[in-house]
């Protein structure tokens, strides 16, 4: 059985990670969506908020679980077998940091393989970041995250 991990902070989850992992379901028996917690980054929303928003968004996948995790990402993936972990990259700036994290996982754990998947051409332009500063102004996120995480945003950036 093949088990990947899509790693991410889902400060909100956006449609462009939920295409991720419902295209890395396609390709794993397991998909683990894997919600980084570092306190040293400051999140809109917090790890309990953005695991129920992320859990919400994948529901209808029977073969992705999610979870918070605090510890290096290969420990993660040792804890769930798993053999891959599944990146999405948007354009040439996300490969540079990607590229580098992923030889330090290798080196790390020379088991586990790092496979990058190209962000499909509507989610290109698409992040967390984007999102949440549209969100802040009070701009319409309709076709970039869900409705409930849209709803959550307003909550928490306009109230």
């Amino acid at each position: 059985m093949k088990t990947a991990i899509c790693p991410g902070s889902f400060d909100p989850i956006t449609l462009g990670h939920i295409d991720i992992i419902e295209r890395a379901a396609k390709l794993y028996d397991k998909v683990v969506v894997g919600i980084a917690v570092n306190k040293e980054k400051k999140a809109l929303f917090t790890a309990q908020e953005r695991l129920t928003m992320t859990r919400q968004a994948v529901a209808n996948l029977q073969k992705v679980k999610v979870e918070l995790f605090d510890c290096l990402l290969v420990e993660f993936a040792r804890r769930h077998k798993a053999q891959v972990i599944v990146k999405g990259l948007r354009a040439i700036s996300d490969f540079e940091h990607e590229f580098q994290m992923a030889h330090l996982n290798k080196k790390l754990d020379p088991d586990l393989e790092t496979v990058f998947m190209m962000a499909s051409h509507e989610y290109m332009f698409l992040s967390s970041s984007a999102v949440k500063e549209i969100a802040s102004y009070g701009g319409l996120v309709e076709g970039l995250v869900s409705a409930k995480v849209a709803e959550q945003l307003s909550k928490k950036l306009l109230n």
